[in-house]
C-alpha cells in the first residue's frame, strides 16, 4: 500500500516528467477562434442539422439515426468542467505547468478511416468500435477541450500509476485506466450533481458497500487508493454479471439495474419485430448498441466518451496537444494517531503546508483525524514524518481549545432563580437544592395564587351575579353553594356574603 501511494506522491518511482510548451494559448482563446470560424460557416451557409443543434445546450448535442430520427446525447458532466478549476487545485499549481513545446491552437481532421485505424492499433482486450457518436467525443476531446487534456495528461503520472496497481491487482483490463478522466477529469475533489463523489464518482451507498468509509468526518471515496481498489472490487463484479465490457461501463455509470432494464426492453421490441416479419424468436442480446436507444441519455454518450479518451490519451501528438509538465512530489509516508488531531496542528508544529497536508490526505473532510475513533493514518512528505514522532506531545497541545472544540465533559449550570416582587424583575440565587424544596416551594406558590384569587372562605355577591357565575369563579358548582348556604331556588340578594368554601 505505502509503495502504491508513493506512486501517487512520491519522487523515486521512475515517473518521467512530460516536455510541454511554455506558451499555451488560453481556452478562452481557443474558444474565440472556435466561434470565428463558426461564424465564417454561418456566412457560407449551414444546413437545417446545424440550425437545430444551436438550439441544444453546449454540453449536448444530436444525432440523426438510419430513419431520420432526431436522438439528443449528453455529454458525461466531467467534459463540461471548468479548466480553471482543475488548475486551481493545490497538485495542480504545485506540480503541473507548461512546458517547453508551442502547442497550438489547431486541431486537424482525418479521415474516419484514419480513426478506425488508430483505435484497432490500441493494445485493448476491450472493443473500440468506431461510428458519428465516437467521432462527436473524439472532437470534442480534440477541440473544445484540448486544455484540458493537456492538463489531465500532465496530471496522469499522479494517478495513472495507482489506477493501473488496482486494475492489475484484480486483473482488469488496464485501459480501464482512462475511466476517472470521463469520471471526474483526474479531480480528487470533484463532486457530481447527484452527490458523486472523488476521482471514481462514488455514490455514497456504492462505496459504502465497497469497504469506503463516510462520515462526518472522513470520506474515503476521496482517497485515491483506496477508491481505486474499491472501483476495481465493483468493476470486477459488474464483468461477473454482464460479461462485456461495455456494458460494465455503462453499469458503472448508470447501476446495473438500468443496464437490465435495457437490454429486456430491447429484446422485447426486437422479438416483436421478429415474430411480426418471420415469426421467429431471436436469442437475447446484450451488446451495448444493440440495447443503445434504451439507455438513460447520459449513458447513451458515456461508452462513445471512453472510448474517445482512450484514443486522446494515445494520439494526443497527432492533434498538437501537450501535456503539462509535471514534476512530481518528494516522497511520503505515513503515521498512524490514536487521538483526534487537526491538520493544523501539525502544520504549525512541524513547519510543514497545511494545504500540502490537505492534498495527501483529502479523506479528512474537515481537517481532522479521527484517531479517538479508531487508529488513523496521516500521509506527510518522508522528511516531516521524524518531526512529527519527536513532537507528538506538543502537537496534541497546540491550539487545541481552538482546533478541536468538542468538550468531553460539561458543567450544568444550576443556578436556582428567585423572583423578587417587583414585576419582571429577579435575582439568582446559588447553590445546589433538592427535588423536595423546589416541589414544596411550587406548591407553596400554587396555594398562594388559590388562596388570593378565591378570596378565603366567603365572597361578597355582586349586583347582577347569578349562582352559577359564583361557582364558576370560586371553582364549585352551583349544588354545593346550595348546600353551604341553605338556597332554595336561584335566588340571591346582591351586598350579602356567600360561603363558597
Amino acid at each position: 500500500m505505502i509503495i502504491l501511494v508513493a506512486a501517487f506522491l512520491g519522487g523515486n518511482l521512475g515517473l518521467n516528467a512530460q516536455v510541454v510548451n511554455t506558451d499555451v494559448p488560453t481556452e478562452e482563446e481557443f474558444e474565440e477562434e472556435e466561434g470565428e470560424d463558426e461564424e465564417d460557416e454561418e456566412e457560407e451557409g449551414i444546413d437545417e442539422e446545424e440550425e437545430n443543434a444551436e438550439e441544444l445546450s453546449e454540453d449536448e448535442f444530436a444525432v440523426t439515426d438510419q430513419e431520420g430520427n432526431e436522438e439528443v446525447i449528453e455529454f458525461p458532466e466531467a467534459m463540461t468542467y471548468d479548466l480553471d478549476s482543475l488548475l486551481n487545485l493545490y497538485t495542480s499549481k504545485t506540480y503541473l505547468s507548461p512546458g517547453d513545446c508551442e502547442m497550438k491552437n489547431e486541431n486537424p481532421t482525418f479521415p474516419k478511416e484514419v480513426y478506425i485505424e488508430r483505435l484497432s492499433r490500441i493494445p485493448s482486450v476491450m472493443e473500440f468500435a468506431y461510428n458519428d457518436i465516437v467521432q462527436r467525443f473524439i472532437d470534442r476531446y480534440s477541440g473544445r477541450l484540448r486544455y484540458s487534456v493537456s492538463y489531465m495528461l500532465g496530471a496522469a503520472n499522479f494517478y495513472l500509476p495507482i489506477f493501473e496497481e488496482a486494475l492489475e491487482a484484480y486483473q482488469l483490463p488496464l485501459e480501464l485506466k482512462y475511466l476517472p478522466i470521463i469520471e471526474s477529469a483526474l479531480n480528487p475533489k470533484a463532486v457530481s450533481r447527484a452527490g458523486a463523489t472523488g476521482l471514481w464518482q462514488f455514490m455514497l451507498g456504492t462505496g459504502k458497500q465497497y469497504g469506503l468509509e463516510v462520515n462526518s468526518l472522513v470520506d474515503e471515496r476521496r482517497d485515491p487508493v483506496k477508491s481505486s481498489y474499491a472501483a476495481a472490487r465493483y468493476l470486477r463484479d459488474l464483468y461477473n454479471i454482464f460479461g462485456d465490457w461495455n456494458l460494465v461501463i455503462a453499469a458503472y455509470n448508470c447501476g446495473p439495474e438500468n443496464i437490465n432494464k435495457a437490454i429486456h426492453r430491447a429484446n422485447a421490441n426486437a422479438a416483436k419485430t421478429a415474430n411480426a416479419q418471420t415469426g421467429e424468436t431471436q436469442a437475447i442480446n446484450k451488446d451495448y448498441w444493440h440495447i443503445y436507444p434504451y439507455l438513460p441519455a447520459e449513458t447513451r454518450g458515456y461508452v462513445p466518451a471512453f472510448i474517445a479518451a482512450n484514443y486522446i490519451m494515445t494520439y494526443y501528438c497527432e492533434h498538437f496537444i501537450c501535456p503539462m509538465t509535471t514534476r512530481l512530489p518528494a516522497q511520503s509516508d505515513t503515521v498512524m494517531v490514536h487521538r483526534d488531531v487537526h491538520l493544523e496542528q501539525i502544520a504549525g508544529v512541524i513547519g510543514t503546508d497545511a494545504d500540502l497536508l490537505r492534498s495527501l490526505n483529502p479523506e479528512y473532510r474537515r481537517d481532522i483525524v479521527p484517531g479517538n475513533t479508531k487508529p488513523c493514518a496521516i500521509r506527510m512528505p518522508m522528511a516531516d514524518t521524524g518531526k512529527f514522532i519527536d513532537n507528538e506531545d506538543s502537537i496534541y497541545n497546540y491550539r487545541v481549545s481552538e482546533l478541536l472544540t468538542k468538550r468531553l465533559v460539561v458543567d450544568v449550570n444550576d443556578d436556582v432563580p428567585t423572583f423578587s416582587r417587583s414585576r419582571g424583575s429577579y435575582s439568582r440565587r446559588s447553590g445546589r437544592y433538592s427535588r423536595r424544596a423546589a416541589r414544596n416551594s411550587r406548591r407553596g406558590a400554587r396555594a398562594t395564587r388559590s388562596s388570593r384569587s378565591r378570596g378565603g372562605g366567603s365572597v361578597t355577591i355582586q349586583r347582577g351575579q347569578t349562582l352559577s357565575q359564583i361557582a364558576k369563579r370560586n371553582g364549585t358548582t352551583v349544588a354545593k353553594l346550595r348546600k353551604l348556604n341553605g338556597i332554595k331556588g336561584n335566588n340571591i340578594q346582591a351586598g350579602k356574603k356567600i360561603r363558597v368554601r
